[in-house]
């Protein structure tokens, strides 16, 4: 398993939990399996995967910072 491979796998895991790859494959509008090649190594994500996976990323970094000011201004 390469480094890609790994950062594959520890976005998808971020963002999804451990049965990330359905949801992953869902969100990049590809096939399932073909995150398990990525995955896998036996395949190389297609150009602009990276760029996707950091826009969901800053998105679910969003959200959770707006979640987390709501918890605040609720005295949590």
């Amino acid at each position: 398993m390469t480094e890609t491979d790994n950062l594959i796998a520890e976005v998808g895991r971020a963002l999804y939990g451990e049965r990330w790859q359905t949801n992953m494959s869902r969100d990049l509008d590809v096939a399932d399996r073909t995150v398990r090649r990525w995955a896998a190594g036996t395949e190389h994500p297609r150009s602009g995967v990276y760029v996707d996976l950091m826009r969901l990323c800053l998105e679910r970094a969003q959200m959770l910072d707006d979640l987390a000011a709501r918890l605040k201004a609720m005295g949590a």
